[in-house]
């Protein structure tokens, strides 16, 4: 009989990348997989899987009673299904995870791909903060198996606790070049990009805070032959598109919300450059290897991003893009123009990000993965 894995993580699973593949690949090395998630209000359907998912219905969408009725639900859905092992996904899962494993004598994996203690939601909101560090505080001691996405996270997490922490980077699954099937309810916004008539400046993530996407806006006022677009959803979307208006910008800014995962490159192709404009103000985003940028890089797009840590040393070791240090709307506005002027350099760091997704892929991280719960 095949080992059976429970999967968890608070998304609602329609654009997590990252637990897609770590399922894919332990149900490639003959694991029974099932991936656990929630399902909000306005999640899509999710398509046929090759492992099994779960979205719990919940009563709260946000703040503290989304993250308690989940936890909830969680710890029992997990107390009462045949495991062999459990992965939990960030801190907002362990919790249960840990609990069950203890309870029902199982092992347990620890996926931690942010200092979560440090996010900016959590930067002016005290109590909360502690209530995370408290758990946080309890039960990282006592993990033997635990994993996080860069150098710098892990140094952090083995300075504080003393535990091993392996590095298990969040890296894109290889692709096969073929023609992208684009789904009835996303052809209309894939043809929009297509059919551009300017160069498409791209984000894409989580519309959060502190994520630069308001100074990039205000900046699209001083950048000319160019629209900037956004695919994902989030904290600060209303306040964005309330900016928008404001500022008398909607010809020259596109929100698509939320695109699946399995289509999302089809669309970042379409882009002539990819943003990452995260800002150092929390330790977080200081250490952060955001997705977005490996994802511009298999997309073979440059990169115009923040002169953070992680983000700059890819950047400077694949010279795939420009870092820098401002925030100020006119100083992107005066970098973007020059970058989308600048044609043959363009080419230059495309060529280059072909190169890099030869050795920014899955294929060289993934084995460290499977000896992980080889050894369990």
């Amino acid at each position: 009989m095949k080992p059976k894995i429970i999967i968890s993580v608070t998304s609602d699973l329609v654009t997590d990348q990252r637990v897609h593949k770590v399922a894919l690949t332990l149900q490639e090395a003959d694991y029974e997989v099932v991936l656990v998630g929630r399902c909000k209000k306005s999640s899509s359907a999710l398509l046929p899987r090759t492992y099994k998912t779960k979205r719990f219905n919940l009563w709260f969408e946000t703040g503290f009673l989304f993250y308690a009725n989940y936890n909830f639900r969680l710890f029992y859905y997990l107390l009462f299904s045949k495991s062999d092992v459990f992965l939990s996904n960030d801190l907002d899962t362990l919790l249960p995870n840990f609990l069950v494993s203890k309870l029902r004598n199982k092992s347990l994996v620890y996926d931690t791909h942010e200092y979560f203690t440090g996010v900016p939601e959590l930067l002016h909101r005290p109590k909360i903060k502690r209530i995370w560090e408290n758990i946080e505080d309890y039960i990282f001691p006592k993990l033997t198996h635990i994993y996080t996405v860069n150098d710098s996270i892990s140094n952090l997490y083995k300075k504080e606790y003393a535990v091993n922490i392996q590095v298990i980077r969040n890296l894109p699954l290889v692709v096969e070049h073929s023609k992208t099937e684009i789904p009835t309810p996303y052809l209309a916004k894939y043809e929009q990009l297509k059919n551009s008539k300017t160069q498409i400046i791209l984000y894409q993530g989580a519309v959060n805070k502190d994520r630069g996407l308001e100074e990039m806006i205000a900046a699209m006022a001083y950048i000319s032959d160019a629209i900037f677009v956004v695919i994902g959803s989030g904290d600060i979307e209303n306040e964005l598109l309330i900016q928008v208006e404001k500022q008398k910008l909607s010809n020259k800014v596109l929100f698509l919300g939320q695109i699946p995962f399995y289509i999302l490159p089809a669309f970042t192709k379409l882009a002539t450059m990819g943003i990452s404009l995260e800002k150092d103000t929390n330790i977080n985003y200081k250490y952060a290897s955001p997705n977005k940028v490996v994802d511009y890089i298999h997309a073979e797009i440059p990169v115009f991003a923040s002169q953070l840590i992680e983000i700059e040393l890819i950047i400077n070791k694949y010279q795939i893009g420009k870092c820098v240090k401002t925030h100020e709307p006119i100083e992107i506005a005066k970098h973007v123009n020059e970058i989308l002027k600048d044609k043959n350099q363009l080419e230059i760091w495309k060529n280059n990000c072909q190169k890099a997704k030869h050795e920014l892929n899955w294929n060289t991280e993934k084995e460290k993965l499977l000896q992980i719960f080889s050894n369990l």
